[in-house]
């Protein structure tokens, strides 16, 4: 074998289970292949244009420490965050590794300060708007790193890394596994196209919710034991700081969960932006799709969030990740090629945006080159109809929430709908193949994804 350990992927999940088998003393050769940057050459161009350069692979989505190093950095410190992980291995075991995974954050440079604790009767009267409106609201701590100190963070742990040994290859894509007889023996990169084979005892995929379409396709290859999950499809909302005011103080993220009339899915707030900034990521296949970041420093006028709704297939039609991708092309159709901004008020009027009417709003947008039009002419009406209901119902928690100038963008979308089926210990059907992360189905987030990762380090190391 080439290596002991080869990992696909520098997001979360694989920096922490190359440092975790380190922390342990483990002397196995491990390489890291990723098919973006390094985070010292990791870099938007549209900071400096003003528009998506549409770089192949996307920068802000691509490279060491994955979307995480360009997202807002939000460490969520509660077990009932960041998907369904804790249902594989307890739910204090789970809670038990993200306190160990949030001290190494700390021992990197992570802010000390945690959001969301300090002021609990302020967070019972938040709590009692939401049962009002017929929503759940998700405690949950979470420590700030912000986008641009993540970089910092995790160009640490970059180092860190290789000068412990770990071999990194940078910008080349791993095309395909090696499985023979149910047992996996390595990888196969397309190196400026040829094909190049690395072998390894043991090889684990952790490629992110990037890669989740990637690895769907694997499973069905090589009979990798799987099963179709969810799929979120949503919208952005940006709303002026002064609305969110209240919540950003007591909160900084409000997680609010609700199953409104009259289809009942789940749908849920995520990765809130006190401060932030709307942006743009590319996936494969001109993908666009839209996100949000925070700075420590650097703030605008806004709050923005995402809202989800949460949709399940399985028969006949068991291909979520399609589905949600036909959406988003559909969407960037109207938008031609960009991301598409509507204010709310028009959607319950039946008129599109336009440019010019956001020119003179209150609340402007913070994509400036979001195209203006008419949401509702791609998205499920399903979906739309959740949406719309669910933003009512958060306007009795959060007061002008669901006025008129305020903004949706579309499409957010979240990809991590194909669940591996694995035990415990991260073992798969397939000997020597390991899947962890978001493109295993079983994360959703910088932590969980991290301490997933702790835990298949741990397993690693033992086998010594």
């Amino acid at each position: 074998m080439d290596y002991d350990v080869i990992i696909v992927g520098a997001g979360p999940a694989g920096i922490f289970t190359a440092f975790e088998m380190i922390k342990k003393g483990s002397e196995k050769k491990i390489l890291m292949i990723e098919k973006g940057q390094p985070i010292e050459k990791r870099f938007c161009p549209k900071a400096k244009t003003g528009h998506c350069m549409n770089c192949k692979p996307c920068a802000i989505t691509t490279g060491f420490s994955g979307a995480g190093a360009f997202s807002d950095g939000k460490l969520s410190l509660s077990y009932e965050v960041g998907g369904d992980f804790p249902d594989l291995i307890g739910a204090d075991e789970a809670q038990k590794l993200i306190d160990y995974t949030d001290s190494i954050y700390l021992d990197f440079g992570a802010d000390s300060h945690v959001e969301g604790v300090s002021n609990p009767q302020k967070v019972k009267e938040i709590r009692r708007r939401a049962i009002q409106a017929g929503l759940k609201l998700v405690d949950c701590p979470i420590r700030h790193l912000g986008t641009e100190k993540a970089q910092i963070l995790y160009g640490e742990l970059e180092h860190f890394l290789q000068d412990h040994g770990v071999e990194m290859i940078f910008g080349q894509s791993c095309e395909d596994l090696l499985i023979h007889d149910g047992i996996c023996q390595g990888v196969v990169l397309d190196e400026n196209g040829t094909r190049r084979e690395i072998t390894a005892k043991s090889v684990v995929v952790a490629t992110g919710r990037r890669g989740a379409e990637w690895l769907e396709k694997l499973c069905a290859r090589y009979d990798i034991a799987h099963k179709p999950g969810t799929v979120d499809i949503g919208v952005r909302v940006e709303v002026r700081n002064e609305i969110m005011e209240e919540v950003n103080e007591v909160l900084y993220e409000s997680k609010l969960v609700g199953y409104p009339q009259p289809f009942k899915n789940k749908v849920r707030t995520f990765c809130q932006n006190p401060g932030g900034f709307v942006s743009q990521e590319n996936y494969d296949n001109n993908l666009a799709v839209v996100n949000g970041h925070s700075y420590k420093e650097l703030k605008s006028n806004n709050t923005n969030l995402s809202i989800l709704c949460s949709h399940n297939f399985s028969v006949p039609f068991n291909k979520p990740i399609e589905y949600a991708q036909k959406v988003g092309e559909l969407t960037n159709m109207l938008a031609n090629g960009q991301i598409l901004v509507q204010r709310y008020g028009d959607i319950l009027d039946g008129k599109r945006t336009w440019q010019k009417e956001l020119a003179h709003a209150n609340v402007k947008p913070t994509l400036p080159d979001a195209v203006a039009g008419d949401i509702t002419a791609a998205m499920p009406y399903r979906a739309m109809i959740n949406i719309i209901n669910f933003i009512q119902a958060v306007d009795h928690v959060v007061p002008g929430f669901a006025g008129t100038e305020t903004l949706l963008y579309s499409p957010e979308l979240k990809f991590y709908s194909n669940k591996v089926k694995m035990e415990p210990d991260l073992t798969t059907n397939v000997a020597g193949l390991y899947c962890l992360g978001d493109s295993s189905g079983w994360t959703r987030g910088l932590m969980m994804a991290s301490a997933m990762g702790v835990l298949m380090g741990r397993r690693l190391a033992e086998e010594e």
